[in-house]
């Protein structure tokens, strides 16, 4: 699966200079936050594939004028074709204002969200905003990643985290990383391309998660034509 990464800056060679062969093959698109609700609508648009975002610490502006088309996946895990997304926006907070959050209030989202991974069997892509600590982040506190999400990482070994927040002109940038315990870090920051295997993720329905895979071949099957006799 091809995947279109994106975050924090809109890129020129994606919007002022659009040409569709720098985006042949791309099946979804992920964006870490961050980006004009305009730009979002229009890379949607104009690849002609689903777009799934999270929301940086200046999105603010979705409250009133969403990205239209798009699929919002804070706060969830989202299967996309057998492959499960956990999404979690936002920046460590350093003044009041939505899409910040502690250390503390962080670790409440995910708590909140155990019952959504374990139904789903775990998850293959991490989508955050901030960065991971210690993993691309910065020494000052608004760009300052959550150990959190280095736990995260470390109890369900997904192929890839995927952030955005810390910038190009930062002169900290650096657009992939692995993390200890094997996963696959990118910083999105502007855009970047992805190839995720088939084996970095299960068949859609084969999970293990006896439940889960129930409900998707239940799912599966009602969408299937049946001769009534």
């Amino acid at each position: 699966m091809k995947i279109l990464v994106v975050a924090d800056q809109p890129a020129r060679a994606l919007w002022d200079f659009f040409d569709p062969e720098r985006v042949a093959g791309v099946d979804l698109i992920i964006s870490c936050g961050d980006l004009p609700t305009g730009y979002l609508d229009f890379l949607v648009t104009m690849i002609h594939c689903p777009l799934f975002y999270v929301r940086g610490n200046h999105d603010g502006i979705y409250d009133r004028n969403p990205p239209l088309g798009c699929i919002d996946i804070d706060d969830k895990v989202y299967d996309y074709k057998g492959v499960r997304m956990l999404g979690l926006g936002g920046s460590m907070r350093y003044k009041p204002g939505k899409d910040m959050y502690t250390e503390a209030e962080m670790r409440r989202r995910i708590r909140k969200l155990s019952g959504q991974i374990a139904l789903k069997g775990g998850f293959d892509i991490l989508v955050t905003h901030a960065p991971a600590k210690g993993l691309g982040d910065m020494e000052d506190l608004p760009h300052r990643g959550f150990e959190c999400f280095n736990d995260l990482m470390d109890k369900y070994h997904p192929a890839y985290m995927l952030h955005g927040h810390v910038h190009q002109e930062y002169g900290h940038f650096q657009r992939s990383r692995e993390h200890s315990s094997g996963v696959r870090v990118v910083n999105g920051c502007g855009y970047c391309i992805l190839e995720l295997g088939d084996d970095a993720h299960p068949p859609y329905g084969k999970t293990g998660s006896p439940m889960y895979d129930f409900y998707v071949s239940l799912k599966e099957w009602k969408k299937k034509p049946h001769r009534i006799r």
